[in-house]
């Protein structure tokens, strides 16, 4: 090569950052598109939490309860994002040791690199996206014990929660552990981490705690669809930096698992309200924001894995098994899931984890199945990671809810409970009409 071919070539190695690279040749200078996307999609995220999820849930109770819900989320939220920089994320994102827990090279976030290992985004990045993820999900089994669930109570077995059961498995699924390293467990966005564990727990906590005053003979109504509707708008919009930011990158991946997540919500959505005009007579505000939640976690774990065009069946599939599980837990086992957290993202986590071993394949459309596996090792490889981590989940709730209980009792006194969570946990009404 010429010396004047040479010259162009250099002028441009010279404007490369002196970092461009590490030392054992792995690029360790982030992609700005891929950085910008991963910090959007954490704002969408925590958007999903407060208000969404707080605002969802509060219209679904009566009205001396509503502000009790969405200061339960927002401390909640809070906590675990607390509890994420001490030590949660070391726990599940440290570096592998033993397959269980991660190292603690991170605890207080003192050590981390210029670029997550396998990614293109820093790893501040990686650390921010991961947190609202943690605080979103025990903030999910909120539903379960409203109206009469002791605030610090709530407040210190979230926070014992978040440590003891989320980011272990976390760990295991994400953070390079012996579920997926060994077992080949796949999970897009956190139909297992997530929805399995929160939806899990949230039932063991309802059982523990026992049924409200009155249920199930007394109509407990929600106060405001419409609140529940907005909030239901705000998750639906936010499930796409849940979804979509699962890509890490802002590439087709993103993009694909978008459009998945979408349909999945719109099909469910429409589902739920035709089950609902044949079993009900009526299709309501309640039952859309709740199809379209279904069909979110539904498609959680998978979107990333199956095509946009399959993402409608699991959001079919959702609806139905969804609306069938609530019967079954409300109405023939008499357990007051008091806003029906393990029914729906429960139940919608769990079916669509298993049903990623079939649909990933494709033949099917989805992105195929990794080296050695097939549909039925891989759905064997699904099952085994939902079973185990809803063990984990029922064993760790168990213990905790009981450690917690030691210093706050579980549940308010019936006075309490009868003049509502808001006045006499809080001092506070949520609305005054003087």
């Amino acid at each position: 090569m010429t010396k004047q071919r040479l010259l162009p070539l250099a002028a441009v190695l010279a404007l490369l950052p002196d970092a461009a690279f590490a030392q054992d040749g792995r690029i360790d200078v982030a992609n700005s598109g891929d950085t910008a996307w991963l910090l959007a999609s954490s704002a969408l995220v925590l958007l999903m939490a407060m208000p969404g999820l707080a605002l969802f849930y509060g219209g679904l109770v009566r009205t001396r309860n509503f502000l009790s819900v969405l200061i339960q989320c927002g401390a909640i939220a809070a906590m675990a994002s607390v509890v994420w920089v001490v030590v949660g994320y070391t726990v599940s994102f440290g570096d592998v040791t033993s397959g269980w827990i991660g190292s603690g090279n991170a605890w207080m976030l003192i050590t981390l690199g210029n670029v997550r290992e396998n990614t293109t985004v820093p790893e501040s990045a990686f650390v921010l996206f991961q947190m609202t993820f943690a605080a979103i999900t025990p903030a999910l089994m909120a539903g379960a014990w409203v109206d009469r669930a002791r605030f610090g109570w709530v407040v210190a077995f979230c926070t014992l929660w978040s440590l003891v059961v989320y980011a272990p498995v976390a760990h295991w699924i994400w953070g390079g552990g012996w579920l997926a390293s060994t077992i080949g467990t796949l999970d897009w966005a956190g139909g297992i981490v997530i929805h399995t564990t929160a939806g899990v727990s949230a039932l063991v906590v309802a059982i523990m705690l026992g049924k409200r005053k009155g249920f199930p003979q007394t109509l407990m109504l929600p106060h405001s669809p419409a609140l529940t509707m907005a909030g239901a708008g705000l998750l639906w919009v936010g499930w796409f930096g849940f979804n979509g930011g699962s890509a890490l990158a802002a590439n087709d991946d993103a993009a694909a698992a978008i459009i998945a997540t979408h349909v999945a919500a719109a099909t469910a959505a429409m589902v739920w309200l035709l089950v609902e005009r044949i079993v009900v007579g009526k299709p309501t505000g309640i039952g859309f924001a709740t199809g379209a939640i279904a069909g979110l976690a539904t498609v959680t774990p998978a979107a990333g894995f199956i095509s946009p065009g399959t993402a409608i069946l699991f959001g079919a599939t959702g609806a139905v098994v969804c609306f069938l599980a609530i019967q079954l837990v409300k109405q023939k086992l008499h357990i007051d899931d008091s806003l029906d957290v393990f029914a729906v993202h429960g139940v919608g986590g769990m079916l669509g984890s298993i049903m990623l071993g079939l649909f990933m394949a494709q033949g099917l459309g989805g992105t195929g199945y990794s080296e050695g596996m097939n549909a039925v090792t891989q759905t064997a490889a699904q099952l085994i990671g939902v079973g185990v981590v809803a063990l984990w989940s029922v064993i760790g709730t168990v213990i905790l809810a009981v450690m917690a209980s030691l210093i706050f009792p579980m549940r308010v006194s019936e006075d309490a409970e009868r003049e509502g969570l808001d006045i006499t946990s809080h001092g506070e009404r949520a609305w005054e009409f003087d």
